[in-house]
């Protein structure tokens, strides 16, 4: 009860700002992969942005980044690039591009797209005959995307 009090105050707030959230169908990414357009039309928090790439149950970024911001988070991987410095290596739209379908950037990428909904590969059916039923929900909510570009954006050399 009280989750749906608050999420019924937050989609007020946002209505009255005249914010739309950006549907993972409708998210408009330019030629490089890079999403110019907030997906929320509200700023991320960079501290929830920080605990969602260290949550294992959410983003779980640390899983392939190694990340110097997040230190007291174990087994941090080695199989994406270093993340000190994004913030310098790529403007928000970018960030905002790879966090949402990294594939949009890096064809072939290891990456989960993280705002995607459809047009997923599903060899599962093959095997088990379970595999989940497109649409999908996205992996992070539109807020949580643009809270992890946020907390990325802070990361500086």
């Amino acid at each position: 009860m009280k989750r749906w009090v608050l999420g019924g105050a937050l989609v007020g707030i946002a209505a009255m700002a005249g914010a739309e959230t950006v549907a993972p169908v409708d998210v408009a990414y330019d030629e490089y992969g890079a999403v110019e357009t907030s997906l929320t039309g509200a700023p991320g928090d960079a501290e929830s942005g920080a605990a969602i790439a260290g949550d294992k149950k959410r983003g779980n970024c640390v899983a392939c980044h190694q990340i110097g911001a997040l230190a007291d988070v174990p087994f941090h991987g080695e199989i994406g690039p270093m993340l000190d410095g994004a913030g310098e290596r790529w403007s928000e739209a970018e960030l905002r591009g790879i966090v949402a379908n990294s594939k949009k950037t890096f064809e072939g990428s290891m990456m989960p797209s993280y705002y995607k909904t459809e047009g997923y590969v599903r060899p599962g059916d093959g095997f088990t005959g379970k595999a989940g039923e497109e649409p999908l929900p996205p992996l992070l909510d539109a807020q949580q995307i643009e809270d992890v570009v946020a907390f990325l954006a802070t990361l500086k050399e």
